[in-house]
């Protein structure tokens, strides 16, 4: 680590050599155009819309705060404004001084005056240096069927390619071979832990509170860290600072309402929403004492404001608080739940340097209460993160775009506490606290070289300390303790960092097709420890340290991207390969609960993953969807696991494919079908049995050699729009998940046959034909 730090400093430095040297040696005088592109309607910020210059074939994006900026030579130009779902606008202007001009969007069928309308289509996938990333529409996700009639971000992206589906109903996922805790969820920049309801059946994000959904597939630019596999970026909505309104649904099994409105019109604005599930008053209802006094229900708050202080200032404030709670009379409690918080200021040095500053507050948590009164016992568990984050926009000229900045974390880990009753025959246990300070600096610079050729390239070094105040101990290879040390709190136990360079590159082939390549390294410090197909409630994190060393991943992508009939077709073919270094796994018969020397369950390997997608998707018309193909592979290999050989993690899957129906029938219906297929997961079954007094137990010899059967399944929906006008709509959405009934395994475990004594396969299935109907409006 001490000479890997000379070596950032240094390739720093030829990054801002490369991107500063084409500045200084243009001594024309230039003047900035920089502004804020908005929605008329609302005053909501358009992530990603674009000023494009028709003269200099050049243009600029606007970043997660609707801001850009161009640095030009004096003169008159044409500039058009545009983003995807809204009228292009085109405006004239005389650059002569430093210009600031916002602008307001308006969606298709409403026009703004002094504006001529030109209409082109989006090729944005073609043209921009990112690639392995998906977005999505909210507008699509509201759209397709869903489980319980819940509509769920996560359970969408998983029918895109690369993605897999942690099982029947999960909210859990696995990207490009990863594990379920390599992806990184970001809910307006704070890191969300858990991010499921009930069991994973529902994910903790609700729909009516996005604004923008974006998972980036292993190629994140630099200001992104801390997970091998993918970053999820979610954003919620601002709320209007032009008219209070909001929405509402009520389904059969939860109800949703969101309130926004401005504080000071055009000035500020807040968005509250809410979502609470009520089986558990439905249970009431029964005769069964013990049933009425079941709990079974989850709720979410999200809460945001935001305010401009001035034309260079803007504060925001943004929450979210989920809980789940499930109960069995006095015999059993269970609850979990996150909270977030997010402070940011945006300040404008100049109409070129743009500063976003965030302080960000993360806490998953979880009790399971068993017994009552003076017998009860209590488990808890915690992970906590405090964050300090500060991001730099700096628009060099319509080529360059350098981005930099740092963030610092604290975390703060409990993995286990147990605080039992007076009489109960569980005694009071604490396993240590855990404490480490995680840091990383960045830069990149997006860079437009040629006409045809354009990249993104940065490096990010990445820090991570071990801070005293509990034991540390060593092991031998067979898991033993030899040695335990204690360390203060004000004590650094051990530091690991390293650099984690980022590139992608865009050649364009023609004007409706290009060629991308890409390749990232990632640095993981944060390891979760579970048994399950996906994410629990009862998961352990567990920090890097002397024996847990961090993983790596190098990743290297190379994609072919073309558009078709005018950008009303997209698609996309795009091969993968995946090197991991310090992977974990778990020795067999290993304890993962209330183990203080956990560490020595574990066994250390490497693995790769591999694979190829496809992606076709209709983006216009009455009918729109897409086709999406994985082919893949993800291998893991272990010295004391398989004999030393590679096998198929559990997240293996040859075959995915998912095929996305949409269409609008008429005014007032709009019709959808998804049909999803994939290959079984990998499992371990019993290579034999043997007999132990009486007792015929199973024995396992080679690891994830066997397959679950192949997983089908088809959805369909239909939205019936009851009125609408300009601010008011109320519609019907109707869903029948898993239409033709197959009753898909979701585990296949064995058990002794009371007759033969044989062990037996028994397949379990959860979900067969599963209606659901919801009633929206908006106000």
């Amino acid at each position: 680590m001490k000479n890997s730090l000379p070596y950032y400093f240094y390739s720093l430095g030829i990054i801002l050599g490369i991107t500063l040297l084409p500045t200084l040696s243009q001594a024309q005088t230039k003047y900035t155009l920089s502004g804020y592109l908005k929605d008329a309607t609302n005053g909501e910020v358009l992530i990603g819309a674009t000023v494009y210059l028709q003269e200099q074939n050049t243009g600029a994006a606007a970043n997660e705060y609707g801001f850009y900026s161009l640095t030009l030579p004096i003169g008159n130009y044409i500039l058009e404004y545009s983003y995807l779902g809204y009228k292009k606008i085109t405006r004239q202007i005389n650059l002569n001084k430093n210009t600031r001009l916002d602008m307001e969007m308006t969606t298709e069928g409403k026009q703004l005056q002094e504006i001529v309308i030109r209409a082109e289509a989006e090729d944005q996938n073609v043209t921009s240096t990112q690639m392995g990333v998906t977005k999505l529409e909210m507008k699509e996700i509201n759209k397709l069927p869903v489980l319980f009639g819940e509509r769920d971000i996560i359970k969408s992206i998983q029918l895109t390619p690369g993605v897999k589906s942690a099982g029947e109903g999960s909210s859990g996922f696995y990207v490009r071979g990863g594990a379920a805790d390599q992806n990184l969820i970001l809910l307006d920049e704070a890191t969300v832990y858990n991010a499921s309801h009930l069991l994973g059946f529902f994910s903790t994000f609700n729909s009516d509170a996005l604004k923008d959904v974006a998972l980036l597939k292993g190629n994140a630019p630099a200001e992104y860290g801390g997970r091998l596999s993918s970053v999820l970026d979610i954003k919620m909505k601002d709320g209007s600072t032009k008219n209070f309104g909001g929405n509402a649904g009520i389904g059969l099994i939860s109800s949703r309402a969101l309130l926004e409105g401005p504080i000071v019109k055009d000035k500020g604005s807040f968005m509250v929403s809410g979502r609470r599930t009520y089986l558990d008053l439905f249970l009431n209802l029964s005769a069964d004492e013990t049933t009425q006094n079941t709990q079974l229900y989850f709720y979410d708050l999200n809460a945001k404001a935001n305010y401009r202080l001035n034309a260079n200032n803007q504060v925001y404030f943004s929450g979210y608080l989920g809980k789940d709670k499930f109960g069995f009379g006095d015999a059993f409690g269970f609850d979990w739940g996150n909270t977030t918080g997010t402070f940011r200021w945006n300040h404008l040095f100049s109409n070129r340097l743009f500063s976003n500053t965030a302080v960000i507050y993360s806490n998953y948590n979880y009790n399971i209460d068993i017994g009552s009164g003076a017998e009860k016992f209590t488990i808890q568990s915690a992970i906590e993160d405090i964050n300090l984050k500060q991001d730099f926009n700096y628009y060099l000229n319509p080529n360059h775009t350098l981005k930099f900045g740092f963030n610092s974390v604290l975390h703060a880990i409990v993995p286990g506490k147990v605080t039992a009753g007076e009489t109960s025959s569980i005694s009071n246990t604490e396993i240590q606290r855990n404490r480490s300070w995680e840091n990383a600096f960045y830069v990149s610079d997006e860079q437009k070289v040629s006409a045809r050729l354009s990249v993104n390239y940065g490096l990010r070094y990445s820090l991570f300390t071990s801070l005293g105040g509990n034991n540390f101990y060593t092991f031998d290879a067979a898991g033993n303790t030899l040695d335990t040390t204690y360390y203060a709190s004000s004590k650094v136990v051990n530091t690991y960092g390293g650099l984690e360079p980022r590139l992608t590159a865009t050649y364009l082939v023609n004007p409706i097709s290009s060629v991308k390549l890409g390749y990232a390294r990632n640095r993981q410090y944060l390891h979760l420890l579970s048994n399950s197909t996906s994410s629990n409630p009862v998961d352990r994190w567990l920090p890097s340290s002397p024996n847990v060393k961090p993983e790596i991943a190098d990743q290297v992508s190379l994609g072919y991207f073309r558009n078709f009939r005018q950008n009303t077709y997209e698609a996309s073919v795009e091969i993968y390969y995946k090197g991991l270094q310090n992977q974990i796994d778990y020795k067999n018969g290993a304890n993962l609960i209330l183990n203080e020397t956990v560490e020595s369950q574990l066994e250390y390997g490497q693995g790769r993953a591999y694979g190829l997608e496809l992606f076709v998707k209709k983006k216009t018309g009455r009918y729109t969807g897409w086709v999406s193909y994985t082919l893949a592979r993800t291998e893991r290999q272990f010295d004391n696991i398989n004999q030393g050989n590679y096998y198929p993690a559990r997240q293996d899957r040859t075959h995915d494919l998912s095929f996305v129906n949409m269409f609008d029938l008429t005014p007032k219906w709009s019709l959808s079908a998804t049909w999803v297929y994939y290959s079984g997961n990998a499992v371990t079954y019993p290579a034999g049995s043997y007999a132990v007094d009486e007792f015929t137990v199973p024995y396992y010899t080679s690891r994830n050699q066997s397959r679950l059967p192949a997983y089908h399944r088809l959805d369909l929906g239909a939205v019936l729009t009851l009125s609408k006008s300009e601010t008011r709509e109320k519609s019907l959405a109707f869903s029948l998940y898993n239409a033709y009934g197959r009753q898909n395994a979701y585990t296949v475990s064995f058990s002794q046959n009371a007759d033969t004594g044989n062990n037996e396969a028994v397949r379990l299935a959860l979900f067969r034909w599963i209606p659901s109907v919801s009633y929206n409006f908006k106000f």
